[in-house]
């Protein structure tokens, strides 16, 4: 058994889904990739320093909408595209392969614009219903978030992670 420190230091990752006319954008990870090489995931990436630190503070200590700001960061890096209507999702906690706990918030949101202009991290996209999700090697969880969200958007209603 691994032993971990209670003071360990975490990373903070947001993810995004983007729904276009009820679909999903899904990108696969280069085959070079630390983490789920070939595997599909959606956009994100880890928060830095530099994302909040260089702004001026929203009041004397703070700085606010650090997660939203990540977000689109981190969709126009990866996929060339804006992000709106940045909503909630869930949240979990993944032990990287150098043993880093990363937090991951997933978020939804539309997309703003068309043309996705892929990072050298992802080597192909598609935009897929939750049907057509299944078809793809998705990293685990991902699908289960898609899943989350396609009831969200059908009911309205806040709906919870759970082992099924």
């Amino acid at each position: 058994m691994i032993k971990y420190d209670k003071n360990q230091v975490h990373y903070v990752t947001a993810t995004v889904i983007l729904v276009k006319d009820a679909k999903y954008l899904i990108c696969k990870r280069a085959s070079w990739e630390k983490a789920f090489p070939g595997k599909w995931t959606v956009p994100g990436g880890k928060l830095e320093v530099l994302d909040y630190v260089l702004r001026e503070k929203d009041t004397s200590d703070q700085w606010y909408n650090v997660l939203e700001d990540l977000a689109k960061r981190e969709v126009m890096e990866e996929v060339g595209l804006g992000v709106k209507n940045l909503s909630y999702v869930t949240s979990l906690v993944y032990i990287r392969p150098d043993k880093i706990p990363s937090l991951i918030i997933s978020l939804y949101g539309d997309p703003v614009g068309e043309e996705i202009k892929l990072c050298n991290a992802l080597t192909e996209f598609a935009w897929v219903s939750l049907e057509e999700a299944k078809n793809y090697d998705l990293i685990a969880g991902i699908y289960e978030e898609l899943e989350i969200l396609d009831k969200m958007l059908h009911s309205g209603e806040r709906i919870e992670w759970s082992k099924a």
